[in-house]
């Protein structure tokens, strides 16, 4: 099965300034991510980003990165720059790994691209259970809403139940921030608008819904880690790693 990686991995952060390349356990971020990546036998793992740091250590590390435009405006910009600038076809798999995922499970970047190459869908993102009502109750945290076919109805961020006693934990989902499309798909994705809704919660795949196209949410049962968004995540994931 042939598919692509793609990491976008911008400089900027706001809470974590050269995010890409804090030093994990004596690697950098976004190669932590990309040597996961590299464990779910795709054809090409490859780093897009924005600045000359990023690429060079990707390079010492042995990983194909590719300057992209630094006035893009989201990550899956920064996919699309890399499909074209590889001249990738319409069916081309491309799966987008965040570049603060240093934890990513292989099996789940296989799961998403068995998905694309099985069902005929264009259009694949992940979910799974929350571990604990506090994961449901932050905003950090976005929860999905399917339909009976799984195909993604609505995002979220702020919980809809504020007690624990009303929550049912088998009909709350988070959504797992990995996308899987089609070249074409990601052509007529990046050519829309984005939403007033979509940049007040910054959940750029609201853009999809408001545009109908289906979105297919595979419900993942394995392990999932936090994303590394603010020094806390940092904290936790060193403590982590060095049990």
């Amino acid at each position: 099965m042939n598919f692509n990686v793609v990491i976008p991995a911008r400089y900027q952060s706001t809470r974590l300034p050269g995010k890409p390349l804090i030093d994990i356990a004596g690697i950098p971020m976004v190669i932590r991510t990309a040597i996961q990546a590299s464990k779910s036998g795709a054809q090409h793992v490859i780093i897009a980003t924005d600045d000359e740091r990023i690429k060079n250590t990707a390079e010492k590390h042995g990983f194909e990165a590719l300057m992209t435009d630094k006035d893009h405006l989201s990550g899956t910009d920064r996919v699309l720059d890399v499909a074209n600038q590889k001249g990738w076809l319409d069916d081309e798999i491309i799966i987008n790994v965040q570049g603060d995922e240093p934890l990513i499970d292989p099996k789940l970047i296989q799961l998403l691209a068995k998905a694309l190459k099985d069902i005929d869908i264009n259009y694949v993102t992940a979910c799974s259970r929350f571990e604990s009502f506090n994961d449901y109750l932050s905003p950090g945290n976005v929860k999905v809403v399917c339909n009976t076919e799984q195909f993604a109805t609505n995002f979220y961020r702020e919980p809809l139940v504020a007690e624990e006693k009303y929550w049912d934990s088998k009909k709350q989902f988070h959504h797992i921030g990995i996308y899987a499309y089609k070249k074409k798909l990601l052509d007529n994705f990046c050519s829309l608008p984005a939403s007033k809704l979509e940049i007040k919660l910054k959940l750029e795949q609201l853009r999809a819904l408001e545009n109908n196209i289906l979105l297919k949410t595979l419900k993942y049962e394995g392990k999932t880690y936090r994303g590394i968004d603010t020094p806390d995540d940092l904290v936790l994931i060193r403590e982590y790693l060095a049990k």
